[in-house]
């Protein structure tokens, strides 16, 4: 065994060269946030006018296609470059088949949204929990999820 090791005191010198100054600590930190890196929280709801502020998220809001469109060009504006959608259906089934709806109300968003700010990286949550009327992200047979037959709607709704 090296002796050197267990002498009190080792190590003698301990290199403090990355805490050296406020330059070399920001060039070398490991992480750093920018506006770059946000993503924004859009709820999208049917309909027309609505701007229902989300109690349990102060500042966040369901809002109908027309001012998701507002918030995403403002955003933009402020050069946040992504966004990501979270469905709230007007109607929910044992199958969430509102998540994977053509006409649904992310898909719709989603298209309104691209026609007025085609550069904005848009993101949507693929999960069937708030399509179905069971709250579970997948299909229920006979108390458990239908890990198969759930793929087959998640990737519908992808």
């Amino acid at each position: 065994m090296n002796k050197k090791i267990m002498q009190p005191g080792f190590p003698h010198s301990r290199l403090r060269r990355l805490r050296q100054n406020p330059a070399i600590r920001n060039m070398l930190s490991e992480t750093s946030l920018s506006v770059k890196d946000f993503i924004y929280p859009i709820f999208a709801v049917s309909g027309k006018g609505i701007r229902k502020e989300i109690p349990s998220m102060p500042g966040i809001f369901q809002l109908s296609t027309e001012n998701a469109v507002k918030e995403c060009e403002e955003a933009y504006k402020l050069g946040i470059p992504s966004v990501i959608l979270f469905g709230i259906p007007d109607l929910k089934d044992e199958t969430g088949s509102g998540a994977y709806d053509k006409h649904g109300v992310i898909q719709n968003t989603i298209r309104s949204i691209k026609k007025e700010v085609p550069e904005l990286i848009i993101t949507t949550d693929v999960c069937l929990c708030e399509y179905t009327t069971h709250g579970h992200c997948g299909v229920i047979e006979n108390g458990e999820v239908n890990n198969d037959k759930t793929l087959e709607l998640l990737v519908k709704e992808a």
